[in-house]
């Protein structure tokens, strides 16, 4: 029993969760199964580091398997063999810990988590209770497709922001120069029609950002 513990070990610090199989009650084997990693996945971890997110890997793997998983795609922070209610109140934690929390999953077990969290993103190759359950649908099973969403989103707000500003400004200036008269109304449309083209100009400059 010692040889088979220590083969499971092994198999499980190989990111491999193992299996014991028996017929009868008596011990005939182990059977180890894994979730290829995608080639992009560690490109997407570091996507995230860039833009300042702290990732954290939340599974119902066993530790030894979670910890060689999250080693190869270079995810520091592994909470491990955690059931799917369990899921949600870890995030639960992380919110009260004063954080922001953005989630991603694909599967049944995911969907009580993704409901809690600040943010819930489900893989669009994920099941149809996940993508109900998320805030957001990444049409993409590729991971990268997360810090592309977070840095359109974060553009997208930027130009908001712009466009209520240059807007406010307009009107700062345009209504008190036409309510003492010195502003000629068709001057005051041409100013209006320049402010409403600038806006709708600024906004289509997100079609131009490389992701």
């Amino acid at each position: 029993m010692a040889k088979t513990n220590s083969t499971m070990d092994i198999l499980e610090s190989d990111g491999k969760t193992a299996m014991l199989v028996s017929i009868e009650g008596a011990y005939i084997g182990i059977i180890a199964v894994s979730d290829a990693i995608k080639d992009t996945s560690k490109e997407a971890v570091g996507c995230l580091r860039d833009l300042n997110i702290n990732v954290i890997m939340i599974t119902g793997d066993n530790s030894r398997t979670a910890q060689s998983i999250a080693k190869q795609v270079g995810i520091d922070h592994v909470i491990a063999e955690v059931l799917p209610d369990g899921k949600a109140e870890e995030v639960k934690k992380l919110q009260k810990e004063g954080r922001k929390v953005a989630m991603v999953g694909d599967g049944i077990n995911d969907a009580p988590a993704l409901a809690v969290t600040d943010i819930g993103m489900a893989l669009g190759t994920g099941t149809d209770v996940a993508m109900e359950a998320a805030d957001i649908t990444l049409i993409q099973g590729d991971l990268k497709a997360i810090a592309d969403a977070i840095f359109m989103s974060k553009k997208t707000v930027r130009n908001i922001k712009q466009n209520l500003f240059w807007a406010l400004a307009y009107n700062s200036i345009g209504i008190p120069i036409a309510t003492i008269g010195l502003l000629a109304p068709w001057l005051a449309g041409a100013v209006m029609a320049f402010s409403s083209v600038s806006v709708v100009l600024n906004a289509l400059r997100l079609q131009r950002v490389k992701l």
